[in-house]
């Protein structure tokens, strides 16, 4: 158990240190400072772009938003420019963990690499491949140490007979077919997250030391997080149903509760 623990632990602090904002941003695209501003608008509406930098030189010293520019009036993009403020500011090294919360609170993010603006992340970056890799990477961590607690909490096969007959005999055809296959390991890998969270919301203690409110509130948090790796695991619109809002405390949430796992010996 304690291998499995330190394999966990292992897996989160390669989620956390190695995927950054640099896998997901895009490159800001950007337009002369001195660019007319009725031919930086269409450009805009032709690309399909809210927000682009503003070039001074061989730098992006600001960024204009298309909301703010006016069809057919004349004048200098600069004009418009408005500057960097600290907050919409990060770092591209930023692990892409921590950028989450972030995102919940601004629309998008300006993406600093040396000291200089380049590119741009928004919430729509989440839907690609390094950002799906981390939540699948939080999910699955999540139930592997879900199974941990049960092999703990559930000594002695005991957790047969609190199952679901139905659930129970998925789990051994599971079993039996991979026995025809020569790859049989132990029965308890073979059931599904639902069985896993029903067994652990079947022990009060573990509520507690989870932080999990209620036995109610327990199943929804956990079917949410089933609901997010099944949309993960099928490449489906991740906000779909939902909100990037929803989706983002819900991942922040699921990484509070592994670390109390983790914690549970």
């Amino acid at each position: 158990m304690k291998h499995l623990k330190s394999r966990s632990q292992d897996l989160r602090s390669l989620f956390e240190n190695n995927i950054t904002i640099e896998y997901v941003a895009e490159p800001l695209k950007a337009m002369p400072a001195d660019a007319e501003v009725t031919k930086v608008l269409h450009w805009m509406q032709e690309k399909n772009f809210d927000v682009i930098g503003v070039e001074t030189g061989d730098i992006i010293s600001g960024y204009v938003e298309r909301s703010n520019l006016i069809q057919g009036k004349a004048g200098k993009c600069s004009d418009y420019q408005r500057v960097f403020h600290p907050k919409e500011l990060i770092a591209i090294s930023t692990p892409l963990i921590k950028l989450l919360p972030i995102l919940q609170q601004t629309p998008r993010l300006f993406v600093l690499d040396c000291n200089q603006v380049s590119g741009i992340v928004t919430c729509g970056d989440l839907q690609k491949a390094p950002a799906r890799m981390l939540l699948f990477g939080l999910v699955t961590l999540l139930e592997m140490n879900l199974l941990r607690l049960v092999r703990i909490y559930y000594p002695q096969d005991s957790w047969q007979k609190v199952l679901k007959p139905e659930r129970l005999e998925v789990a051994q055809r599971l079993w039996r077919e991979s026995q025809e296959r020569n790859e049989a390991t132990d029965l308890l890998d073979y059931l599904q997250f639902c069985d896993k969270r029903e067994l652990i919301l079947n022990q009060p203690e573990l509520l507690q030391q989870l932080g999990l409110k209620s036995k109610r509130f327990g199943e929804r948090f956990l079917k949410s997080a089933e609901q997010l790796r099944n949309r993960l695991a099928h490449a489906q619109n991740l906000v779909s149903g939902s909100s990037w809002i929803e989706l983002i405390s819900l991942a922040e949430a699921m990484e509070k509760l592994l670390i109390l796992c983790e914690e549970v010996e």
